[in-house]
């Protein structure tokens, strides 16, 4: 069914109807249903698949790119149910108190963690973002409309569905959990000013759909990542390791937010591990685009534009930039990343630390593949997004990000003197 402007308000009055129930769940409640929801999505595989399956030949034209993130399989439903079931297993962070102290009149002050209330995320074709969201928003106490691309429409429904099945069997708000079914642009913007309902707006998807969501909103927008992530490789980084990272952040999964885009080389060693690594990508299908300096060692490469530095591929592609110094290589990427995921390569430890301190990124990395910035390897179960700006949240964002406190202070009537 179409979602009309008046659906999206009823909308947002369930939400807010919902989220004042969750409000008050105890975590034993949360934690039982999102174990029901674990076993629902393993349960319906075969549904989920098969909706699946008409997105997929919907999309026969996309390119293979995009596809990687559309195509659901039962090892990604199973991760998907692994996922929420870590979830249900973490500390609820609307169980605890951050502090508490009595100031000088005596009022007992507590700073408490509460939920947002109602999210609401715009997300392109990423079924698992239907998953994520929506057992991250129901443990930590908030509502989530969901509004996801028009590619994985039926898979969303499909999932969405089992999610709210179980919700409604457990006795628990079944509006906890919406999809918008109306995949028109004019009705994501009709949501992006929903303000009477939605307390945060969380876009995920490429850097078009982000800077739109953020431009054109009037809720608040929380920004999450395109991620155009370097490699740094330093005059002392061993070999081995170089080729082992570069290789796995570029072409393990090469159309997700976390692989890496560029690579920098120092120019002391980049005659020696230039070819070895240019080699290594080559082998794996990567097309190379190289700076100047970067073609006379490697010939191969095609010659990259100034486009090229400020590129998310989402594809096996890399541009590949010859450096002569660190302070040359932290430059650029500050200059050109999208502040997500950056990783240097080297065995000096002022060099690893300098890098740490000085790169503007919400995750930084020193001998280790940028591929590891994701909420279930950073051990959250899920993520809702990788933010990538520096207010309220910042890198993968689990169950804490999607909190906000509440000062309870409590008196025996005391009343201020001056």
């Amino acid at each position: 069914m179409d979602t009309t402007t008046i659906d999206l308000e009823q909308m947002g009055k369930a939400a807010k109807a919902a989220a004042a129930i969750l409000g008050q769940l105890t975590t034993a409640q949360k934690n039982a249903g999102l174990l029901a929801m674990a076993d629902a999505l393993e349960m319906h595989t075969g549904t989920i698949l098969a909706a699946n399956q008409e997105d997929l030949k919907a999309a026969s034209m996309m390119p293979s790119k995009f596809k990687d993130r559309l195509v659901l399989t039962e090892a990604r439903i199973a991760d998907m149910a692994a996922g929420v079931r870590q979830v249900a297993v973490l500390d609820d962070p609307t169980a605890q108190t951050d502090r508490a102290w009595v100031n000088y009149a005596g009022l007992t002050i507590a700073q408490k963690r509460v939920p947002l209330g109602v999210v609401g995320m715009i997300y392109e074709a990423r079924p698992n973002v239907t998953v994520d969201a929506a057992a991250l928003t129901f443990k930590s106490g908030n509502a989530v409309i969901l509004r996801g691309g028009k590619e994985a429409l039926h898979s969303n429904m499909a999932l969405a569905t089992v999610l709210q099945d179980v919700l409604a069997t457990h006795g628990l708000p079944s509006d906890a959990v919406q999809l918008v079914t109306d995949t028109r642009h004019e009705v994501a913007n009709q949501l992006m000013h929903l303000n009477d309902y939605l307390d945060v707006l969380i876009p995920r998807g490429g850097r078009g759909l982000i800077k739109a969501v953020v431009e054109q909103a009037t809720v608040p927008v929380i920004e999450t990542g395109a991620g155009n992530c370097h490699i740094y490789v330093d005059a002392q980084a061993q070999l081995d390791m170089a080729v082992a990272i570069v290789v796995n952040a570029k072409v393990q999964r090469p159309s997700v937010c976390n692989a890496a885009e560029k690579l920098l080389i120092h120019a002391d060693v980049a005659d020696e591990q230039l070819p070895v690594i240019a080699k290594a990508l080559q082998e794996h299908g990567v097309e190379l685009r190289g700076d100047q300096r970067a073609r006379a060692i490697v010939p191969s490469m095609h010659a990259a534009t100034d486009e090229d530095w400020d590129t998310e591929y989402n594809d096996l592609i890399m541009a590949v930039k010859v450096v002569d110094s660190e302070e040359a290589a932290i430059a650029h990427i500050n200059a050109h990343n999208t502040k997500h995921s950056e990783a240097i390569i080297t065995d000096n430890y002022q060099n690893s630390q300098r890098f740490l301190q000085q790169v503007d990124a919400a995750v930084v990395y020193v001998n280790a593949s940028t591929r590891f910035t994701d909420g279930f390897e950073f051990g959250f179960g899920a993520e809702i997004g990788i933010s990538t700006q520096k207010l309220h949240a910042r890198g993968p964002m689990g169950l804490a990000a999607l909190t906000t406190i509440k000062y309870q202070v409590l008196g025996n009537g005391q009343v201020r003197e001056d």
